[in-house]
């Protein structure tokens, strides 16, 4: 029996008390929020604030989970010959706690933005899409299937 594939990540969408997000700029993505691959043996909170620091250099604590994604659809990668494999993702709210901004290999840029400017910073159609979900989060978990490539589509969406 072949055991099915998937790469499961987390992001952490960081808030400081004044109500700015923390951005960083990807070398591939452009500005998106903090997140990765959670690492084999690591649990979700662990793995997105480990991901956050290593990212920002900024420490965080977990708030509360607001969405759960499945992008399953098949790519190539950046590299233009490794398939990438179905994801699911974990998006966290998550309260800043200490730390100075820093680049990582991850980031050229590490920034706070106004949450009503947020949106003015991020072009990916699927990252605005679920910065929309962290932006206006109500207290339920949204759960949405879609897929990348060639364009941003959403199959399925509801409030959990």
């Amino acid at each position: 029996m072949a055991f099915p594939t998937h790469i499961v990540a987390a992001a952490g969408y960081v808030f400081d008390k004044e109500g700015n997000v923390l951005l960083i700029k990807t070398h591939n993505r452009g500005y998106d929020a903090t997140g990765g691959q959670i690492e084999e043996g690591e649990d979700l909170e662990a793995g997105v604030l480990r991901e956050i620091m290593e990212e920002s250099g900024i420490q965080a604590k977990v708030k509360c989970l607001c969405a759960v994604y499945s992008n399953v659809g098949k790519y190539v990668y950046y590299d233009g010959v490794t398939s990438v494999p179905t994801k699911v993702m974990f998006d966290f709210i998550c309260e800043y706690e200490s730390g100075e901004c820093r680049t990582s290999e991850e980031s050229s840029e590490v920034i706070w933005v106004p949450k009503e400017k947020v949106l003015d910073y991020i072009s990916t159609p699927v990252l605005r899409y679920r910065f929309e979900k962290i932006l206006n989060f109500e207290g339920k978990v949204a759960y949405a299937s879609y897929v990348t490539k060639p364009e941003f589509q959403v199959l399925t969406e509801r409030y959990i």
